[in-house]
C-alpha cells in the first residue's frame, strides 16, 4: 500500500528520507513556540583534550526512565517527557510505518540553535545504547539549515540535506555505520529546534 505522505528519497543505500510538512500548520509553529518557552534548556560542558568546553548550542534529553545515554564521556539521565511530545512521537511512528519502517522510540534529544552560529560537529549516532542498526527520526522546527553528510570511507563527495521548518529526516539502518553528519555554522538568522527521536537500550552499554 503506497504511503499517504510525500517522502523524498535522498539515498537508497543506506536509506535516507525527508518528509516535508510532517506535522502541518499551525501545529508545527505552535510546537516550536511551546518548546522554546517551556523546556528547561541546558548547555552542558564536554571534556575535550583535557579541558571543559560548553557545547555551542542548548539541549535537553527526554524519555522513559530507563533511556539513559552516554555521550562524549558523560552520562545523560532523561527528563520526563514534555506533555506535548508523546503525541508527536506517536505521529512520527505512524509516518514511519507508512514508509515501511518500524520505529518505536523511547527517547528524544532536543537541540536548540539560537542562530546560524550555533552548531553541531561531525559525528555519527553510533553509541552502543542505540543498537547495531539504529533508526533515527529528526524533526526540524524553525529556521531552515543544511545538515552536512560525509562518507566515512570517502567514497563520494560530502553533500547537504536542507531541512526546512516542519520537515522530518529519517536516517535508516546503515546511516550511522557509513556516514557522519554535522550542522555547520552558517550566516543564517533565526531560531532552530531539532528533535531526534531514537530508541535507547541501556543494556547494550
Amino acid at each position: 500500500m503506497p504511503s499517504p505522505y510525500h517522502w523524498k528519497p535522498l539515498l537508497d543505500d543506506p536509506s535516507l528520507w525527508r518528509l516535508d510538512g510532517a506535522l502541518g500548520e499551525p501545529a508545527a509553529s505552535r510546537l516550536l513556540q511551546c518548546l522554546d518557552a517551556e523546556i528547561a534548556w541546558e548547555r552542558p560542558s564536554l571534556r575535550l583534550y583535557g579541558r571543559e568546553h560548553p557545547i555551542p548550542r542548548q539541549q535537553a534529553w527526554m524519555g522513559e526512565p530507563e533511556a539513559g545515554y552516554r555521550y562524549s564521556g558523560r552520562d545523560f539521565v532523561p527528563q520526563p517527557w514534555h506533555p506535548a511530545l508523546p503525541a508527536i512521537r506517536h505521529r512520527i511512528e505512524a509516518r514511519l510505518a507508512a514508509l515501511g519502517q518500524v520505529g518505536t522510540f523511547n527517547s528524544v534529544l532536543l537541540n536548540r540553535y539560537a542562530d546560524g552560529r550555533e552548531r553541531m560537529g561531525w559525528h555519527s549516532d553510533d553509541e552502543p545504547e542505540l543498537g547495531e542498526t539504529p533508526l533515527i527520526a529528526a524533526l526540524t522546527l524553525g529556521a531552515e539549515r543544511p545538515l552536512r553528510f560525509r562518507w566515512k570511507d570517502r567514497r563520494a563527495p560530502a553533500f547537504n540535506v536542507w531541512l526546512p521548518h516542519d520537515s522530518l529526516l529519517v536516517m535508516g539502518p546503515g546511516c550511522q555505520e557509513r556516514l557522519q553528519h554535522a550542522l555547520l555554522p552558517r550566516a543564517l538568522p533565526g531560531l532552530r529546534i531539532s528533535l531526534t527521536f531514537r530508541r535507547i537500550d541501556s543494556r547494550s552499554r
